[in-house]
Formats: C-alpha cells, structure tokens, sequence
C-alpha cells in the first residue's frame, strides 16, 4: 500500500511539473511574437470651435506634416443636435462642421472647408479623402441622391427594390448621384473633377466612377489609385494631374461583372468577384495595391498593372457590413505590419505583412476612448502613431500613440488605456 501511495504521489508530481513546463513553455512561445504596441490618447482631438459637431466621418488621411485630415457627413447629426443652425435659432447648441477639416499634431483645429461651389459636384453622401505629395486634397462620395426631375419618394422607393449585391449595400438598378471624384488645394479651391454625377455605366464605364470610396496618389506614377467601390466593383486608375483613365480590374485581376452575387456565405467558396463595397485600395511601397473587398471578409493583393498575387481572409464568418474596412502600414520602411480597422468586430487587428497573419488586436465595442462604434478609416503618422475614424453614430476621431515593439501576450488585447494620465 505505501508503494502505491508513494507510486500515485510520484505520478502527480510528475503532472504538476509537466503542466507547469508546457504552460510556461506557451508563454515563452507567445513572448517570441512581437507586434507594435498602442495605447489610445484620450484627451486628442481638442474641441471643436463654434459649437461645431461632427457626423459620420468617413474619411482619414494624414499629410507630409503629420496634420490630420478628415470629411465628415453634418447631414447625418440628429435634429436635436442642429438646434443652432435651425431657422429660427433654437438653442445655443450646435451646428454642424464645415465636411473638411484640418488638426495639427496637438488636436487643434487648423482649417476647414467644403461643401457645394461653383465649377463642380459636390457629393450627396461625403466619403474618402486623401492628401497627395504634391498637397492637393481629393473626396469621393457614396451618395445614390435623386435624380433631377424624379419624385424623392419614388426614387427612394426603387433604390428599396434594387437587389442586393451583399453587405446590405445595392449595386446597379437606378440613379446613382456620386460618380465623381474632386480635387482641391489643401486650401480649398477646386482644381479638377473626374466623372459627372449621376452619369455612370457600370464597371467598366471608364469616364465615371459610381461610389467611390477611398483614393491614393502614387508619388512615383503620379497615378490615382481608387477603391470604385459602393456603386461598381473595382479597382480604377486614372492620372493624377489630367484624370485620363489608364486601366482598372475586378477581383482576381478579371474583368469586373455587376452581376448579383447574392449575400456573403462564409461556407461557400470565395467570391470571383468583389462585393460592394470595395472599400480601400492602399499601395505599399515596395509597389503592391492591397484591396479591402469589405462584405467578402478579404483583402486582395495586386500588383500595379493590376496582377493578382493572393488573398487573405479576416474573420470569415463576419456577416453584415464585413471584417475588412481600411488599412494603413506602419512606418518602417519594410513596412512590416498592417493595421486593418474593421467596423463590425470594433478592433484593429495587426498583422505581420510578409505572412498576412493576424499577430494580435486591439479595441472593442463601445463609447470610451480606445472604444469603437463603426470603426471605419484608419491612418498613421510619421511617428508611427494610428488615428481611427468612426461612421453611424460613432462620429468620432481617435489617436492611439505608438508605444514600440512589445511581446504579444494576449491575441486580443481590448482596450488599449493608457498607464498613466
């Protein structure tokens, strides 16, 4: 009996020093991965003058000064937060912000601008902005607005009936007022306008665009680059200075098709071709064009002629508005990590580029700093620091600062708060 009690007492030893091994031999494992680290700056932007709010921001770019830039939808505030703006005045507080503004690196306010002038067409639903190298700003538009001379509620009512093309969003069928996309000084004064309202094809029109969501200037081409987007499913590429088209391509590098692809099915096989939205299309600088097909759950990678080179899917069985919204590189020059916002699981998740694998994320959903409602755009500065953007009724502009390269422990981390205030 002793034997067997000292033969059990052994055996259990043996377990507790082998478990003990293997769990500190994971941390070890897990300690060897290392991601950037961030932490959300709770206090940034600073308040807005003038009782100014902002609505939907649907919009990110950050410029070669590290000034911030954004365009916003006033249109989408609730009444009750127009009550300054209304005719007659109805309280103190507030009003809508100019669509384009301006922050310098402490969160101040610097300039602001936008809205509908002379020589061009502003769009009905605000979405996208980037800054180029040569400091000229650009603004697509997702609006589906109503066609001149149609009665509102009719055109409402067949943009209803308009099958669906996945992620809730309508493709095709009907008028679609934003097929254009505007270029301004950062001042403001309108330079040129590519595409005309409400004018568009389809996906192969190479005149307009139809929804298009996010651009990107090649400094080396001199090429706009376009996520073509909520109306049409493609990439298109037009010249930065005169807005030639130059080529464009749909999933895969094939020929784009407006065919109803019916909902997102996580069980099926990957799509041929894009959802809408084609929500970003951002150019990394050893020269491939990483492409977030949204509502697929994917980011697709190209070559600049358009050659596909492979995919990665991100939660694949997010339905809805999809895991794929925006993405920006960090800022070492091999560009080791992609920050990809996605609005339906609220986090940004990072992942090693030379793998596209998911290293760890950060975030959750919610109204606190370092929460999100929709998180929709994302950029990062010279410092490495990232900025968020939130649409719906996130309304709302966050910066997390860039705290190093650490050990990642925990694959989702939550929220990001800093350690000392």
């Amino acid at each position: 009996m002793k034997r067997k009690g000292w033969w059990f007492a052994g055996l259990l030893a043996a377990l507790l020093a082998g478990s003990i091994w293997f769990e500190r031999k994971s941390v070890v494992e897990a300690a060897n991965v290392q991601a950037p680290r961030f932490e959300v700056d709770p206090m940034w932007p600073k308040p807005l003058p003038n009782h100014w709010l902002m609505g939907n921001i649907i919009g990110l770019a950050v410029d070669e000064k590290d000034h911030v830039w954004i365009v916003h939808r006033g249109a989408s505030l609730e009444r009750m937060e127009l009550y300054a703006q209304a005719n007659p005045k109805a309280s103190e507080c507030c009003a809508a912000a100019p669509p384009v503004l301006e922050f310098d690196q402490e969160g101040n306010l610097v300039r602001h601008w936008g809205g509908p002038g002379a020589g061009y067409e502003w769009p009905d639903s605000n979405h996208g902005i980037t800054v180029d190298f040569k400091g000229n700003v650009w603004i697509g538009g997702n609006g589906r607005g109503t066609a001149p001379g149609a009665n509102p509620a009719a055109a409402a009512n067949a943009a209803e009936r308009t099958p669906a093309s996945g992620g809730g969003y309508t493709a095709g069928g009907g008028y679609y007022h934003d097929n254009m996309i505007l270029k301004f000084t950062r001042d403001g004064k309108f330079l040129m306008q590519i595409g005309k309202a409400g004018m568009s094809k389809g996906s192969n029109d190479v005149e307009n665009v139809k929804g298009a969501a996010k651009m990107f200037v090649d400094p080396r081409t001199n090429e706009l680059i376009v996520a073509d987007g909520y109306g049409n499913k493609r990439v298109i590429v037009f010249d930065a200075d005169t807005g030639k088209y130059k080529r464009h391509w749909g999933a895969y590098g094939a020929k784009p098709d407006d065919g109803n692809l019916g909902r997102y099915n996580p069980t099926e096989p990957p799509a041929k071709q894009f959802r809408s939205p084609v929500h970003c299309a951002d150019l990394s600088n050893d020269g491939f064009i990483y492409v977030c097909d949204r509502p697929n759950d994917r980011i697709q990678i190209f070559k600049q002629d358009g050659t596909f080179v492979k995919e990665v899917i991100i939660e694949k069985n997010t339905l809805g508005d999809g895991s794929t919204w925006d993405i920006a590189f960090s800022k070492d020059k091999e560009q080791k990590y992609i920050y990809l916002a996605d609005g339906a699981n609220e986090k940004i998740h990072v992942i090693q580029r030379s793998t596209l694998e998911v290293l760890t994320t950060f975030g959750d959903g919610g109204r606190q700093p370092g929460q999100f409602y929709a998180v929709h755009s994302i950029a990062t500065d010279s410092k490495g620091n990232i900025y968020t953007t939130e649409t719906y009724r996130g309304q709302r502009l966050q910066k997390f600062h860039y705290k190093g390269i650490a050990p990642v422990l925990k694959k989702d981390q939550g929220v990001v708060w800093p350690k000392k205030l």
